[in-house]
Protein backbone atom coordinates (compact mmCIF):
# COMPACT_ATOMS: atom_id res chain seq x y z
CA UNK A 1 0.00 0.00 0.00
CA UNK A 2 1.46 3.20 -0.95
CA UNK A 3 2.13 6.13 1.23
CA UNK A 4 -1.17 7.94 -1.09
CA UNK A 5 -3.18 5.10 -0.19
CA UNK A 6 -2.74 5.27 3.55
CA UNK A 7 -3.57 9.67 3.43
CA UNK A 8 -6.61 8.62 1.90
CA UNK A 9 -8.02 5.60 4.27
CA UNK A 10 -6.96 7.75 7.87
CA UNK A 11 -9.00 10.74 6.02
CA UNK A 12 -11.87 8.70 4.85
CA UNK A 13 -11.29 6.37 7.93
CA UNK A 14 -9.96 8.24 10.84
CA UNK A 15 -10.88 5.09 13.37
CA UNK A 16 -8.28 2.88 10.89
CA UNK A 17 -5.42 4.74 12.35
CA UNK A 18 -6.63 5.06 16.31
CA UNK A 19 -7.27 0.97 15.70
CA UNK A 20 -3.67 0.66 14.08
CA UNK A 21 -1.72 2.59 17.34
CA UNK A 22 -3.11 0.09 19.53
CA UNK A 23 -2.02 -3.18 17.37
CA UNK A 24 2.09 -4.11 17.98
CA UNK A 25 3.86 -5.27 14.86
CA UNK A 26 3.52 -9.16 14.38
CA UNK A 27 -0.22 -9.07 15.91
CA UNK A 28 -2.77 -11.58 14.85
CA UNK A 29 -5.68 -10.27 13.99
CA UNK A 30 -9.78 -11.13 13.24
CA UNK A 31 -11.42 -8.78 11.20
CA UNK A 32 -15.41 -9.27 11.79
CA UNK A 33 -17.56 -7.82 8.80
CA UNK A 34 -14.33 -6.55 7.00
CA UNK A 35 -16.30 -5.40 3.79
CA UNK A 36 -13.85 -5.03 0.88
CA UNK A 37 -10.51 -6.07 3.73
CA UNK A 38 -9.33 -1.83 3.49
CA UNK A 39 -8.54 -2.23 7.40
CA UNK A 40 -6.36 -5.88 7.17
CA UNK A 41 -5.12 -4.13 4.47
CA UNK A 42 -4.02 -1.04 6.36
CA UNK A 43 -2.78 -3.42 9.39
CA UNK A 44 -0.95 -5.37 6.91
CA UNK A 45 0.88 -2.76 5.76
CA UNK A 46 1.31 -0.39 8.81
CA UNK A 47 2.23 -3.39 11.09
CA UNK A 48 2.68 -6.61 9.45
CA UNK A 49 -0.19 -8.10 11.26
CA UNK A 50 -1.93 -11.76 10.40
CA UNK A 51 -5.24 -12.78 10.04
CA UNK A 52 -7.81 -12.91 8.36
CA UNK A 53 -11.74 -11.27 7.92
CA UNK A 54 -14.91 -12.54 7.93
CA UNK A 55 -17.79 -11.43 5.37
CA UNK A 56 -20.73 -12.46 4.08
CA UNK A 57 -20.92 -10.49 0.61
CA UNK A 58 -19.62 -12.25 -2.35
CA UNK A 59 -19.21 -8.45 -3.62
CA UNK A 60 -17.02 -7.75 -1.06
CA UNK A 61 -15.20 -11.30 -0.56
CA UNK A 62 -14.14 -10.73 -3.66
CA UNK A 63 -12.93 -6.98 -3.15
CA UNK A 64 -10.95 -8.84 -0.41
CA UNK A 65 -9.23 -12.03 -2.93
CA UNK A 66 -8.12 -8.80 -5.12
CA UNK A 67 -7.01 -6.57 -2.43
CA UNK A 68 -5.07 -10.01 -0.93
CA UNK A 69 -6.39 -10.06 1.89
CA UNK A 70 -7.02 -13.74 3.70
CA UNK A 71 -10.72 -13.89 4.01
CA UNK A 72 -13.67 -16.94 4.95
CA UNK A 73 -17.13 -16.11 3.68
CA UNK A 74 -19.15 -16.36 6.67
CA UNK A 75 -22.65 -14.97 8.78
CA UNK A 76 -21.59 -13.22 12.13
CA UNK A 77 -25.15 -13.49 13.24
CA UNK A 78 -24.35 -17.19 13.26
CA UNK A 79 -21.48 -16.84 16.05
CA UNK A 80 -17.77 -17.43 15.73
CA UNK A 81 -17.63 -21.32 16.81
CA UNK A 82 -15.45 -21.88 13.68
CA UNK A 83 -12.66 -20.36 16.05
CA UNK A 84 -10.83 -21.85 18.69
CA UNK A 85 -10.54 -19.46 21.74
CA UNK A 86 -7.59 -17.37 22.13
CA UNK A 87 -6.47 -18.12 18.47
CA UNK A 88 -6.32 -14.20 17.35
CA UNK A 89 -4.43 -11.37 19.64
CA UNK A 90 -7.21 -8.89 18.49
CA UNK A 91 -10.55 -9.10 17.16
CA UNK A 92 -12.29 -6.23 14.93
CA UNK A 93 -15.23 -5.01 14.45
CA UNK A 94 -15.27 -1.88 12.62
CA UNK A 95 -18.26 0.12 11.74
CA UNK A 96 -20.35 -3.33 11.87
CA UNK A 97 -21.09 -3.41 16.09
CA UNK A 98 -24.80 -0.91 15.25
CA UNK A 99 -26.08 -3.26 12.24
CA UNK A 100 -25.50 -6.96 14.41
CA UNK A 101 -28.32 -8.09 15.80
CA UNK A 102 -26.82 -10.77 18.37
CA UNK A 103 -25.27 -7.66 20.07
CA UNK A 104 -24.57 -9.76 23.20
CA UNK A 105 -23.11 -12.73 22.18
CA UNK A 106 -21.06 -11.54 19.39
CA UNK A 107 -19.01 -9.12 22.05
CA UNK A 108 -18.72 -12.44 24.44
CA UNK A 109 -17.67 -14.55 20.97
CA UNK A 110 -15.26 -11.82 20.45
CA UNK A 111 -13.57 -12.76 23.48
CA UNK A 112 -13.43 -16.09 23.60
CA UNK A 113 -11.40 -15.94 20.52
CA UNK A 114 -9.20 -12.69 20.90
CA UNK A 115 -7.22 -11.91 24.11
CA UNK A 116 -8.99 -8.16 23.26
CA UNK A 117 -11.24 -7.02 21.27
CA UNK A 118 -11.92 -3.58 19.36
CA UNK A 119 -14.87 -2.12 17.93
CA UNK A 120 -15.84 1.50 16.60
CA UNK A 121 -19.00 2.78 15.73
CA UNK A 122 -20.96 5.69 15.23
CA UNK A 123 -21.87 7.69 18.25
CA UNK A 124 -25.56 8.22 18.18
CA UNK A 125 -25.75 10.80 21.16
CA UNK A 126 -23.65 13.24 18.82
CA UNK A 127 -24.80 16.73 18.77
CA UNK A 128 -26.20 17.36 15.34
CA UNK A 129 -27.86 13.50 15.78
CA UNK A 130 -29.89 14.69 18.68
CA UNK A 131 -30.58 18.37 16.99
CA UNK A 132 -32.14 16.06 13.89
CA UNK A 133 -34.15 14.00 16.69
CA UNK A 134 -35.10 17.38 18.08
CA UNK A 135 -36.14 18.75 14.62
CA UNK A 136 -38.04 15.62 14.13
CA UNK A 137 -36.31 13.48 11.66
CA UNK A 138 -33.73 10.17 11.86
CA UNK A 139 -30.11 11.82 11.43
CA UNK A 140 -28.78 11.30 7.86
CA UNK A 141 -24.90 12.43 7.76
CA UNK A 142 -21.53 11.08 7.12
CA UNK A 143 -21.17 8.34 9.80
CA UNK A 144 -24.98 7.62 9.68
CA UNK A 145 -25.29 7.62 5.85
CA UNK A 146 -28.71 5.80 5.20
CA UNK A 147 -32.23 6.75 5.69
CA UNK A 148 -34.25 5.13 7.94
CA UNK A 149 -35.75 2.86 5.32
CA UNK A 150 -32.98 1.44 3.73
CA UNK A 151 -30.46 1.52 6.49
CA UNK A 152 -28.43 -1.45 8.18
CA UNK A 153 -28.37 -0.48 11.07
CA UNK A 154 -30.37 -2.05 13.97
CA UNK A 155 -28.62 -1.03 17.05
CA UNK A 156 -27.49 2.44 17.37
CA UNK A 157 -25.90 3.46 20.68
CA UNK A 158 -24.45 6.58 22.77
CA UNK A 159 -20.68 6.29 24.12
CA UNK A 160 -22.65 6.22 27.58
CA UNK A 161 -24.90 2.51 26.09
CA UNK A 162 -21.99 0.96 25.17
CA UNK A 163 -20.02 1.62 28.47
CA UNK A 164 -23.30 0.39 30.29
CA UNK A 165 -23.59 -2.51 28.37
CA UNK A 166 -19.59 -3.68 28.92
CA UNK A 167 -20.06 -2.89 32.57
CA UNK A 168 -23.47 -5.23 32.66
CA UNK A 169 -21.39 -8.03 30.74
CA UNK A 170 -18.37 -7.96 32.52
CA UNK A 171 -16.01 -6.45 29.51
CA UNK A 172 -13.19 -4.31 30.93
CA UNK A 173 -12.21 -0.92 28.88
CA UNK A 174 -8.97 -0.67 28.38
CA UNK A 175 -8.58 2.37 25.81
CA UNK A 176 -11.22 4.93 24.16
CA UNK A 177 -10.75 7.12 21.28
CA UNK A 178 -13.53 9.09 20.45
CA UNK A 179 -13.08 11.80 17.23
CA UNK A 180 -14.96 13.85 14.59
CA UNK A 181 -13.58 13.65 11.77
CA UNK A 182 -9.31 13.58 12.36
CA UNK A 183 -9.69 16.01 15.14
CA UNK A 184 -10.02 13.53 18.51
CA UNK A 185 -12.27 15.01 21.38
CA UNK A 186 -11.40 14.56 25.26
CA UNK A 187 -14.10 17.57 26.19
CA UNK A 188 -17.78 16.39 26.20
CA UNK A 189 -16.98 13.28 24.15
CA UNK A 190 -20.72 12.02 24.07
CA UNK A 191 -22.13 15.03 22.69
CA UNK A 192 -19.36 16.46 20.53
CA UNK A 193 -17.51 13.12 19.20
CA UNK A 194 -19.46 11.54 16.02
CA UNK A 195 -16.70 8.13 16.25
CA UNK A 196 -15.63 5.77 19.13
CA UNK A 197 -12.98 3.62 18.82
CA UNK A 198 -12.83 1.17 22.20
CA UNK A 199 -10.65 -1.09 22.95
CA UNK A 200 -11.38 -3.72 25.59
CA UNK A 201 -10.79 -7.52 27.19
CA UNK A 202 -12.83 -9.51 29.49
CA UNK A 203 -13.09 -8.58 33.14
CA UNK A 204 -11.09 -10.51 35.38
Amino acid sequence: MSVQDHSALASSRPDFAAIAAWIPNGASVLDLGCGDGSLLRYLQSISKVRGYGVEISDKNVLACIRNQVNVIQGNLESGLSGFESNSFDYVILSQTLQATHHTESLMQEMLRVGREGIVSFPNFGYWKNRLNIMQGKMPVSESLPYQWYDTPNVHLCTLQDFEIFCAEHKINILERRVMTGKIEIGLLPNLLGNTAVYRFKRAA
